[in-house]
């Protein structure tokens, strides 16, 4: 199922197989749609590691409690020839441009993680 111009459902699908659930389907297009800016603005495709998680699977990798991928709400990226610190960076643009939600940002060694929650969180 197509979520935006270059996103894919199969792409935000949890890395365990289960199936993603209509309301995380409903978010991950919000997500997919915020995205898609980052994409046109960088011109080059993006990668998601981590997309939806089961309940199971996000107790397997150690995902917060309350991580808003259990509800389709986020995602981990990465982009090519791309380091994390200007993914985020090109992400926080967008947003001061109104162009992307402003929602959760948190810099992680190898990816950057995104998500449309309702209130701004940085880490």
């Amino acid at each position: 199922m197509k979520l935006s111009t270059n996103f894919n459902l199969s792409e935000f699908a949890c890395n365990d197989g289960s199936e993603t659930p209509c309301e995380a389907q409903v978010n991950l297009k919000e997500v997919a749609l915020n995205l898609q800016q980052l994409r046109d603005y960088l011109g080059v495709p993006i990668s998601v590691n981590s997309g939806y998680r089961s309940p199971a699977y996000n107790k397997k990798v150690g995902g917060a409690a309350k991580s808003q991928h259990l509800l389709g709400k986020a995602a981990d990226i990465t982009v090519p020839n791309k380091r994390p610190v200007q993914i985020k960076a090109a992400i926080e643009k967008l947003i001061s441009e109104g162009k992307m939600k402003n929602g959760g940002i948190g810099l992680y060694p190898t990816f950057v993680h995104y998500d449309v929650r309702d209130l701004p969180a940085r880490w």
